[in-house]
């Protein structure tokens, strides 16, 4: 017994020299070796300021006055790590043994930097001059270098500022960090939270192999990113020089308020474009920050798309992409009552309502530029039905540009090209072609008239400017030509009209109608429109109002077996809003035509009487006033000579 009293005596008085022996370690001393493991660890000049004191409750360590972390040699930022007070745990039996091993630091109200430059260099990479980053520090020149291993640390109320070279700055305040990392050549979690709104926004991350990863090793990867309104999660692997790939899942709840808890400007999207999504993909990384996407599936609602995009992140985003849409619906959101009959009134007009005068939005323009190409097997516009469509998106600088590769719409085909320019104010123009379009159902979507059957051709180009609908149809200027086969106007029978008179219903049978029109502020001019039918022709003149929605517009047929093989036409108006157009005969119109014709007529019969009367024969190509000068000349010159 007295030996087992003795060896408890002995350890007794081991730990009273070892306590006694910590609270007379000079605090500087350890504070000098901290920094020093820190400055091998990281490859950056550490500087503990301030006052330095040892503690040991609730860690046994070193708390400074200020301890700063330099940034990289090519940063202009200032120190990657800024703390006005800090503290640095360390291993108690290490410093028995006269080692100081880092097991924990702590920081208040830190400002961390972090700056990444195009080329791939990152401020958080920590390599040494010989591009190897050092986990290992000498406690003193002559004696062999420890490992380092720090097991936690934990940052409050940090401001983090990051700085993409060509993107905008980020800068988040009030970050709370901890790093977790129990084993040295073991995994790290890493949370954080950090509060752009009220809503706090956490952040998670798991590194196999984090001795490796801090070094620019490629580490196995998870991380997730959670708000109120939605989260994004990724599995796969990850360096710290920006080297990123594995398999993302984007989830909102609400797009707009997933944006607005990231600090971002939320933007309220249509029930079938993304107020809800649910995304996946394989997803790469460069340093250089190219992102490419593979394998893209994407839910937004009553549409989805698949395919595959690559985008340079530098700056304003560069988009190339390849998407499938399958049926695609872009008709006007309708899940939020506005207290109309329909969606459609306000984003196109009626013919009772007018165009919308609501702005238009079209900041998004200056979102991207890029190429994207989209394929869908068709098309709901809403006020337009497509069919199997392929286009080409080309925003450059807020001027997109549509081109039509192949559209099937209306039985037929459409070409051409849509640009939306919002460089200097927003304009919209087009230079289209359709070829073999079914007429009444084009114009019924168009404009609401469904009198006019027929299949065609027809060319547009148009050009209008304004911030709203309407001044842009007030503002519209163009041409086109128009080439329609065999079809009928119905609700006029300009057979019976010609024959007895009779304007009631009926429906016109016609061989051709062709045309051309000019558009200017709004307003559609044509002039020569031609309608061929098997006993009648019919030509027409007028206006149609496209900015305010009418038209007074005249056709005047001619029968063209009747009055002696001479014809006889009475014109027919058609006037009034689209939503009422009256379709009347012009009988003043015919009466001065009529009028017109007789004048004509006895004009001719008085001529041919007045020169049967004096004698005188026109000769061919020559008047019957010329005729009737040279007889009296004659006359004259006879009696002077005679």
């Amino acid at each position: 017994m007295k030996w087992v009293f003795r060896l408890i005596g002995l350890l007794v008085v081991i730990v009273v020299v070892a306590v006694v022996s910590l609270f007379f370690l000079p605090a500087e001393r350890v504070a000098r070796i901290a920094t020093e493991q820190l400055r091998n660890f990281t490859g950056r000049e550490v500087s503990i300021t301030g006052d330095v004191a040892l503690t040991f409750y609730p860690v046994l360590g070193v708390r400074a006055g200020g301890l700063e972390v330099g940034n990289a040699d090519w940063s202009e930022q200032g120190p990657m790590l800024q703390a006005a007070n800090a503290a640095i745990g360390v291993d108690a039996l290490g410093l028995l043994r006269g080692e100081i091993r880092i097991t924990n630091i702590e920081a208040e109200s830190p400002t961390i930097r972090l700056e990444q430059r195009k080329d791939g260099r990152a401020s958080w990479q920590f390599t040494d001059s010989s591009g190897e980053a050092q986990i290992a520090t000498e406690m003193a020149p002559e004696r062999a270098s420890h490992p380092i291993s720090i097991e936690r640390l934990r940052v409050t109320d940090a401001r983090l500022i990051y700085d993409a070279e060509g993107s905008d700055l980020v800068s988040y305040e009030g970050v709370d960090l901890t790093l977790d990392w129990p084993e040295r050549l073991g995994a790290a979690e890493i949370t954080a939270v950090l509060r752009p709104t009220a809503q706090p926004v956490m952040v998670g991350a798991a590194i196999d192999g984090f001795a490796g990863f801090i070094t620019g090793e490629t580490q196995t990867f998870t991380a997730s990113v959670t708000t109120a309104a939605g989260s994004v999660s990724f599995g796969g692997r990850a360096s710290t020089a920006g080297a990123v790939a594995g398999a993302l899942t984007l989830k909102t709840d609400t797009t707009k308020a997933f944006l607005e808890a990231l600090g971002l400007p939320g933007v309220d999207l249509p029930s079938n474009l993304g107020r809800v999504i649910n995304m996946t993909t394989d997803l790469t990384l460069t340093p250089d920050r190219k992102l490419s996407l593979r394998d893209l599936k994407v839910d937004l609602g009553d549409n989805s798309l698949t395919g595959a995009a690559d985008i340079e992140l530098n700056g304003v985003p560069t988009i190339n992409a390849q998407l499938d849409a399958g049926a695609l619906d872009l008709k006007q959101d309708t899940a939020e009552p506005s207290g109309g009959s329909g969606g459609g009134s306000s984003a196109g007009g009626s013919a009772s309502s007018g165009w919308s005068t609501e702005p238009i939005d079209a900041s998004g323009l200056a979102a991207f530029n890029g190429e994207i190409a989209l394929s869908a097997q068709s098309i709901d516009l809403g006020q337009f039905q497509l069919g199997q469509t392929r286009t080409i998106l080309r925003n450059d600088r807020a001027r997109m540009v549509f081109e039509l590769r192949e559209v099937q719409a209306y039985g037929g085909d459409v070409t051409g090209e849509f640009v939306i320019n919002n460089r200097s104010g927003l304009s919209v123009g087009g230079n289209m072609g359709a070829r073999a379009i079914q007429m009444q159902p084009l114009l019924s979507d168009a404009a609401g008239l469904n009198r006019l059957t027929g299949q065609g051709d027809a060319k547009l180009s148009f050009l209008g400017s304004g911030s709203s609908v309407d001044a842009i149809m007030r503002s519209l200027s163009g041409d086109g030509s128009l080439a329609i086969g065999k079809g009928t106007i119905q609700g006029i029978d300009l057979d019976r009209l010609m024959r007895s008179g009779d304007v009631g219903a009926g429906t016109t049978v016609f061989d051709s109608l062709t045309g051309t029109w000019a558009i200017a502020s709004g307003v559609l001019n044509n002039k020569d429109l031609l309608l061929q039918l098997k006993n009648y022709r019919a030509t027409g003149a007028g206006n149609i109002g496209l900015a305010a929605q009418n038209m007074d517009y005249t056709v005047t047929p001619i029968a063209l077996r009747a009055n002696s093989g001479q014809g006889i036409s009475i014109p027919v108006r058609f006037v009034g809003p689209w939503s009422d157009i009256s379709i009347r005969p012009d009988l003043e119109a015919a009466f001065e035509a009529e009028l017109d014709a007789k004048k004509d007529e006895l004009k001719d019969k008085a001529k041919e009487k007045l020169n049967q009367k004096l004698g005188v024969s026109a000769q061919p190509g020559q008047s019957a006033e010329d005729a009737v000068k040279d007889k009296v000349k004659d006359k004259l010159l006879r009696k002077l000579f005679d």
